[in-house]
Order: structure tokens, then C-alpha cells, then sequence
């Protein structure tokens, strides 16, 4: 059964919604509480996002941001906004569909099904700029072809890939590697660092990752 989290405020909204995603025989889930909501959603491991962009606190767009920069989970924006400029938006920012209420019931659950549908065996796989990697096998799509990456470069990767652009410090990557934070191996770090840096060379990646002083590490598209 397909898990799916609504991430809607208002209450009758709320609970209407609820109500259509369990007759309709997903397993639905609603947050209630609109404070750290990305970290509510990851924490659930769910197959779907359904998001309405006014909320209290954070907004749909920030919350779209975060979740499409730590996660591959598919997201639908349903929401009373209905601009061109904020479909755009939330679209650049990684959601996967925009609908605008009110909408029929019969419509979401098209639009659900079809993105469903888009995802299913990619939730293993994580996409960058041209490439696609593998979360259980690490390996690595390029260009056509495929090539499986030592463990810990593959665990690096992962990380790089699920924070963007942005900094990862050497922290998470040590926790990535070696399940731990206690002590932070600086030489071992640096030498996975080399060969990453080394192997997406060799494979004329468009990314490279440099270093950010005092704070970690960054991949960019070169």
C-alpha cells in the first residue's frame, strides 16, 4: 500500500482529503503539527507528498525546496494559488505536479496514480545534472552507460547529490561513510574525497566538488 503525508492546514480540507486517500486504499497520513514539517515528512519514508503552499511557518515552496534537496520523493503541489508565476515556481523548485483547488476528487487521484506511476523503481535512484545513481548498488548512470562505485565513494556521492548545491560539512560524511560522528578521520576523509573527485573526472561528469573552508565540502555542476 502506497504511503502518502498531506501537508494541509486547514482542518475540514484536512480531513476531506484524509478521508478520499484511504477509500481510495492509499495509506494517508496528515501533518498536523506545521513546525520542522520537512523533517516530519522525511522521517516518514512516505511514496508521495501532497502540499499546499500557505501554511503556517515555513511555506509550501520552502518545504518543496528542502524536501526535493534531501529526498526523491515525488511531490504534488494542491493548493488555492493559482498564478502562473507560483505553479512555475513550485515546478523550478522540483514538485512534480501542480494542481490548483478546487479540483475534483477524481482528478487528484488521476494526477496521484500518474505520478505513482512516473516513480515506480526509481525510489532507489537519485538523479543529478546527466547521471543517475543506483542507492542500493551504487552504480552510476552516465551518458549511457554504467559503472558500480566503491562503497564509500558511493556513500559520498549519495550525500552530494541529496544536498545539492549546498555546503556538506565533514560531519555528514563521516556519518555517511562510517556511521559515526565521534571522531572524524581527517586523512581517511581527504583520501575518499581524492578518489571521488578522481573517478568523476574519469568519467567526464559534469560535477566536481570543491572545498569550502571551514565548513565542509560543495559539488557543482562544472
Amino acid at each position: 500500500m502506497k504511503k502518502i503525508i498531506l501537508v494541509e492546514d486547514e482542518t475540514y480540507i484536512r480531513e476531506e482529503m484524509i478521508q478520499m486517500l484511504i477509500d481510495a486504499e492509499y495509506d494517508a497520513y496528515a501533518i498536523t503539527d506545521f513546525v520542522n514539517v520537512s523533517e516530519q515528512i522525511l522521517a516518514k519514508d512516505a511514496d508521495l507528498i501532497m502540499l499546499d503552499i500557505n501554511l503556517p511557518n515555513a511555506s509550501g515552496f520552502e518545504i518543496c525546496r528542502d524536501i526535493k534537496h534531501k529526498s526523491s520523493v515525488p511531490v504534488l503541489v494542491l493548493t488555492s494559488r493559482d498564478e502562473m508565476s507560483d505553479e512555475l515556481k513550485a515546478l523550478n523548485l522540483g514538485a512534480d505536479e501542480y494542481l490548483t483547488k478546487p479540483c475534483r476528487k477524481e482528478r487528484i487521484l488521476a494526477r496521484i496514480a500518474n505520478v505513482l506511476k512516473r516513480y515506480e523503481g526509481r525510489n532507489n535512484m537519485l538523479e543529478g545534472e546527466g547521471i543517475l545513481l543506483d542507492r542500493n548498488t551504487y552504480t552510476l548512470y552516465i551518458d549511457g552507460n554504467s559503472v558500480i562505485l566503491p562503497k564509500n565513494q558511493g556513500k559520498m556521492l549519495e550525500v552530494f547529490l541529496l544536498h545539492s548545491d549546498n555546503i556538506v560539512t565533514k560531519e555528514e560524511l563521516s556519518m555517511a561513510i562510517w556511521g559515526t560522528t565521534e571522531y572524524i578521520d581527517e586523512n581517511a576523509l581527504q583520501v575518499n574525497i581524492v578518489r571521488l573527485r578522481k573517478n568523476l573526472k574519469n568519467l567526464n561528469m559534469k560535477q566536481r566538488i570543491e572545498a569550502v573552508a571551514g565548513k565542509g565540502y560543495v559539488m557543482r555542476d562544472d
